[in-house]
């Protein structure tokens, strides 16, 4: 069998994969990436959506391409179409931006490139190797047949269906409630306002919402998502989807250019995210935000923070458990406490009727707030109808 050595080997190629291959390269390391599909960001899985306060803080500034649109704000509707309308600036980590993912991710791995590491397509980890109890690389498999990749560490940043942390003994399991299931569209010819993006909640698609997330004047990313337990049957969330833009004038005569279906992890924080010679980022290590299900902007924060931690590891020749501690450190002091507040929240929303989602709604557009986060939607719903609050009061704390 062909054997290859390099550092550190991350394994797979989405903004999580990029941007740890980036900054662990900046220490002179040998970093090979490798991606199973044959093209870096496509087929793309996501809605597109970042705000450019992320982007900014992981010193990101894309070219015209990775842009599709840049938009408003966002405008939320209640079950019954009552609308809420707020700003970017409000809105969160995903409006802002409407990236094209294709070129995205292709700039983030460019990036990874430009830093010294190597990149290698349609090649697939199939097992790692381990050694004196220890990981020691990856069996793969690429367009030449079954190869050995020996590192000294393995970066997992191989998405929702991540491998390299069950083969690690690192706990990654999912319940089916803390599993988003989505099916998107892209449309076009539909008569949308293309400064916003637009989320629907409630029954429309129970534990999730239906997102709009303009392309350009007339065409978007029109997709819903929904809590896997809720589903009684593999195609019901695309009757679902075809259900409400049938019912919607604006997108009704609207044709699809591309459609995708997936799934995010919506689960609180897991528990461990290293072991020794391994580091899990992104999906693979559950830092998708609990209630959006967004990862762009989680993944290349929590990636720089993994690039970061290994350029010193390498430093110092000590890939274990305790020195990868840095890493599980910083990217929980950095985003841990946001996750688990947001994943409480969703195990209440999930609960909620349209009548709530109504009064949600209604009780914001009157009382507003300077930014939409889970703290401060329960705090202006408190000042209208306090008697609503009462399931979440241990998030107001």
């Amino acid at each position: 069998m062909r054997k290859i050595e390099t550092d550190i080997l991350v394994v797979g190629g989405g903004p999580a994969g990029s941007s740890a291959a980036r900054y662990a390269s900046q220490s002179g390391a040998e970093v090979i990436l490798i991606e199973k599909r044959q093209e870096i960001g496509s087929p793309v899985r996501c809605a597109e959506g970042i705000s450019k306060k992320l982007l900014s803080k992981v010193g990101l500034s894309p070219d015209g391409k990775c842009i599709a649109r840049e938009v408003k704000g966002a405008k939320i509707f209640s079950p019954s179409g009552h609308m809420l309308t707020i700003s970017e600036k409000q809105a969160g980590d995903e409006v802002g931006i409407v990236l094209d993912r294709v070129f995205f991710d292709k700039f983030l791995a460019s990036l990874a490139v430009k830093a010294g590491a190597e990149i290698r397509l349609k090649t697939a980890a199939t097992s790692l190797i381990q050694e004196s109890g220890k990981t020691a690389g990856v069996t793969a498999v690429d367009i030449d047949g079954p190869l050995e990749i020996r590192a000294r560490c393995v970066v997992g940043a191989d998405g929702f269906e991540s491998q390299i942390g069950r083969w690690a003994g690192i706990d990654t399991k999912l319940k089916t409630k803390d599993i988003t299931s989505c099916f998107q569209y892209r449309l076009t010819g539909i008569d949308i306002d293309a400064d916003y993006c637009e989320f629907t909640l409630g029954s429309a698609a129970p534990g999730g919402y239906v997102w709009v997330f303009p392309k350009d004047e007339d065409t978007a990313n029109v997709g819903l998502g929904l809590q896997l337990s809720q589903l009684k049957d593999a195609g019901e969330i695309k009757r679902m989807l075809d259900r409400f833009i049938a019912k919607d004038d604006r997108m009704s005569k609207g044709r699809p250019l591309e459609m995708v279906a997936g799934a995010v992890s919506t689960c609180a924080p897991i528990d461990r995210t290293i072991a020794d010679n391994v580091l899990l980022v992104g999906d693979s290590a559950r830092q998708i935000d609990p209630i959006t299900g967004g990862g762009i902007g989680n993944s290349c924060i929590a990636g720089k923070i993994a690039g970061e931690v290994l350029s010193l590891a390498y430093e110092e020749k000590d890939f274990s458990e305790k020195s990868l501690q840095r890493y599980e450190k910083g990217w929980r002091d950095e985003m841990e406490e946001r996750l688990y507040r947001n994943w409480m929240a969703k195990e209440k929303l999930v609960s909620l009727s349209d009548e709530t989602f109504d009064k949600i709604i209604l009780a914001i557009s009157e009382i507003g707030v300077e930014k939409l986060s889970t703290l401060s939607i329960l705090q202006a719903v408190e000042k209208k109808y306090p008697e609503l609050v009462e399931e979440f009061r241990d998030l107001l704390g």
